[in-house]
Order: C-alpha cells, then structure tokens, then sequence
C-alpha cells in the first residue's frame, strides 16, 4: 500500500482517487490507501447520499465551491475519482496540506502514469 495520495493535472483541473467508507460515525479523513485518499462520510451507501457527503467534505476542508467538486467516475463503488475544476494540481497538493490531511498529497509523476517510470 502506498503512503502517498496522487493528485493528476488535467486542463483546468485536478484529478484524486478516493476510497469511500460509507455510513461511518465520523466524517474524517484516514489517509493513503494505495495511491488514493481513504475517507470515511457518515451518509449512507444509497441514492447518492453518501457521494454528497464526499462533494461537501471536500469542499468543505479544502476551501473550495461545491460545484468545483465532482465525482466522475465510481458513482455507485468505494473507489472514485474527483475532478476539482478551475484549480491545478499544485494548488490542490497545498489546500490538502493547509486541512492537515493526514497523508503525503503530491502531484502524480506524469511518467510513471504513462508507464515511462523507472
């Protein structure tokens, strides 16, 4: 399991990975979870409840509007993908490091995405 969480640069945006534990006591976030953001949201796992909760948490610690906070893709699964719109990377990695998010968040090496890392 990686300790780091990989933010990617899109073209005007930001991209994370999420692992989701749905129905928890507390909303939190727990750390690393191979590569992604492991969080835990209180809302249950039904009818988009729970996706709610992770747009408003992550709006919320990051400082950000919720309509800049998307899920795109893993709607209906614990694992998903983010896209935080009209900021970059950088400016993600540092709202991450202001909430004291309890991981290393860093900008995905664009080589070792397209399989060039050594």
């Amino acid at each position: 399991m990686s300790d780091e969480v990989a933010v990617q640069e899109g073209e005007g945006c930001a991209r994370l990975r999420l692992r989701v534990k749905a129905g928890a006591r507390r909303e939190r976030f727990l750390g690393a979870h191979g590569g992604a953001l492991k969080l835990e949201v209180g809302a249950p796992p039904e009818r988009g409840k729970a996706n709610a909760a992770v747009v408003r948490l992550l709006a919320g610690e990051l400082g950000l509007p919720r309509t800049e906070v998307e899920i795109s893709a893993g709607a209906t699964s614990r694992d998903k993908t983010v896209v935080f719109t009209g900021v970059d990377a950088a400016d993600i990695v540092a709202r991450f490091e202001r909430a004291g998010v309890p991981a290393r968040v860093a900008i995905a090496d664009r080589n070792k995405l397209a399989g060039k890392g050594s």
